[in-house]
């Protein structure tokens, strides 16, 4: 750790606590209908949509259409990408003429964007074209986003309303969203981005001459591209010489604005932000990682505001912000001490800590804040590989997804994420003094408590149930492993961590791009976002057909620094009880075994 590395990390925290009470404002006024500064370009544009689509913004759902129209919406979102990609060979925007992917990983991928995890089993520049990644994937970078952030806000009409059915439309919200929030301010970025030196073009990608040469082992491969094997079964290897480099391009700047903003995460080059032509300097280091947390943490304010008390969302987001802040210095520690096994010398004590799987250029800091703030939202993008970190600075990503993804979260499920769990603390609450509880004068029953616990639950039969599976399954769930023991335990765990809680990041030493990674990891991003929607849309429906009771002396208030406490003690309960045991064998293992001087 460097003073300066803690001054840079402080800037950041401080910038992002800046902007969230003027975006957080203006978000509130967006789904209110109001006018904004915008409205005199966008408002007709809006309204073109109503149109042609039919809808009236001002007619309201309930719970249940609300969530219909959105499971309609996903799917036919899904379908289109699973055609794009599978036709691309054919469609226009494929300069270096890239063949379809395949139907699994097709599948995966769109599943994967259309529920804004945007987990990648491939590599970006040599699989799909630029209209696949455009018209497929930068289209559900905005869209998915913007559905994430129509269940927050309907989430908390549920808590602000009340003796009412509604919970506003979801076209208008859908609509909204995109149109005056993720759009303008992604063209705003993509220019800055563009202004850093990352690359924004539709040119066929370049070949360059290397000055020095070197040889390389591959598999030898017969003349009809099968891997040649020996007697004993074992690929047989040869000598291959390069001297040319592949330098790809291409309209990376307009998806990545969008991939950070929208906590999507997908990647346009396959090492996604350690890519020079993605992320080529520290200004452009700091503008993504900003994104990254920027709508999440002024979803804060946003609710402190439509709820009508303010002091309640400066709690949650004092909740959200102390589980962050944890998590960096848990990292940024672990990292710079690196392993014991390997001793730093003279000219790894100027530099300092674990440099495998980090780009030198960006330091140690910003990897491990990146790294942190990547998986407290469901973004799912990175600077580094979270394979290389040590057992510890690997959990923590790890466990900021196993939390549910409350620590802020992705757009707007982040937000509902976190009103669960205040249902529940709430209710836990009520239950210490004995007494029904009240959130925001509304009693919390039963029927609350049981669509929080199913959402609750839902989310790590999802995570343990495949994870187990694939364990057991040597034949197709340990066969692309790349390391073994409790590494090899932490790569398949944190898959579908990552797929059920719609992150994307990867402990990426298991090749996931396989016929039952994708289908399970695709079925597991499925599971983490609809089935745990459901639950949600029910406990905002229920909530918003309640009367609102005065205030006692026996009502727990939920504007306090004590709120925030137990708020963050029962995020911290959950996750442990459910996933201590599974953690204790993977990187908390790994751990005392690195010590003990065993790699993997």
């Amino acid at each position: 750790m460097t003073t300066n590395g803690i001054i840079q990390i402080l800037i950041y925290l401080a910038v992002l606590t800046v902007l969230a009470k003027p975006l957080g404002i203006y978000m509130t006024r967006v789904y209110a209908g109001e006018r904004t500064l915008l409205s005199f370009i966008l408002g007709p544009v809006e309204r073109l949509f109503y149109k042609v689509g039919r809808v009236d913004p001002e007619k309201e759902m309930t719970w249940r259409q609300y969530g219909v129209a959105m499971l309609m919406f996903s799917l036919v979102s899904g379908i289109a990408v699973y055609a794009i990609q599978r036709l691309q060979f054919f469609l226009p925007l494929n300069p270096q003429q890239l063949a379809a992917p395949s139907e699994h990983s097709s599948f995966n991928t769109a599943v994967s964007f259309m529920t804004n995890t945007n987990w990648q089993g491939y590599g970006g520049e040599t699989t799909l074209s630029y209209l696949s990644q455009m018209l497929g994937l930068t289209v559900q970078n905005f869209v998915s986003a913007a559905v994430g952030m129509a269940l927050a806000i309907a989430f908390i009409r549920g808590i602000a309303r009340f003796q009412t059915d509604k919970l506003g439309n979801f076209w208008a919200d859908l609509v909204r969203g995109t149109l005056y929030i993720l759009l303008p301010l992604s063209f705003l970025i993509a220019v800055l981005l563009v202004s850093q030196g990352v690359v924004q073009n539709f040119k066929a990608y370049d070949t360059a001459n290397l000055t020095d040469t070197f040889v390389v082992q591959v598999d030898k491969k017969d003349d009809d591209g099968n891997v040649v094997t020996d007697e004993a079964g074992e690929n047989v290897k040869e000598d291959k010489t390069i001297d040319t480099q592949t330098i790809a391009q291409g309209p990376a700047a307009s998806q990545i604005a969008i991939k950070q903003l929208g906590t999507n995460g997908g990647g346009f080059f396959n090492v996604n932000s350690a890519h020079p032509l993605e992320n080529p300097t520290p200004l452009s280091n700091f503008l993504e990682m900003l994104l990254i947390l920027l709508i999440p943490v002024a979803f804060t304010y946003t609710l402190g505001r439509m709820v009508r008390s303010q002091g309640h969302g400066w709690a949650v987001y004092g909740a959200m912000m102390f589980l962050l802040v944890v998590g960096i210095a848990t990292a940024y520690i672990a990292e710079s001490r690196g392993n014991p096994l390997y001793p730093a010398n003279v000219d790894q004590a100027v530099v300092g800590g674990n440099y495998e799987g980090k780009e030198v250029r960006l330091g140690m800091a910003n990897s491990v804040l990146w790294a942190t703030a990547t998986s407290a939202a469901s973004n799912g993008s990175v600077n580094s590989m979270h394979d290389s970190y040590t057992p510890i600075g690997g959990l923590v990503p790890m466990t900021n997804i196993l939390l549910g993804e409350v620590i802020f979260g992705g757009v707007g499920a982040g937000m509902y994420g976190i009103l669960v769990m205040i249902v529940l603390t709430v209710f836990i609450a009520g239950l210490m003094v004995g007494r029904t509880p009240e959130y925001l004068g509304k009693k919390i029953e039963a029927y609350d408590v049981k669509m929080a616990m199913l959402y609750v639950l839902i989310f790590p039969l999802s995570i343990l149930g495949f994870t187990a599976v694939s364990v057991l399954a040597p034949d197709f769930g340990l066969t692309s492993l790349n390391n073994q023991g409790a590494h090899g335990l932490s790569e398949i765990l944190y898959a579908f961590t990552s797929g059920t809680g719609n992150n994307g990041s990867a402990f990426a030493g298991l090749n996931a791009n396989t016929y039952w990674y994708n289908t399970t990891i695709g079925l597991s991003m499925l599971i983490g976002r609809f089935l745990m929607i459901i639950p949600m849309l029910a406990i905002a429906g229920n909530l918003a057909q309640k009367k609102v009771v005065p205030a006692t002396l026996g009502t727990f208030p939920v504007n306090t620094v004590l709120f925030s406490v137990l708020l963050v003690s029962i995020v911290l309960i959950v996750g442990a009880l459910t996933f201590f045991p599974v953690l204790s064998l993977s990187p908390i293992l790994e751990h005392f075994q690195m010590y003990a001087g065993q790699t993997f």
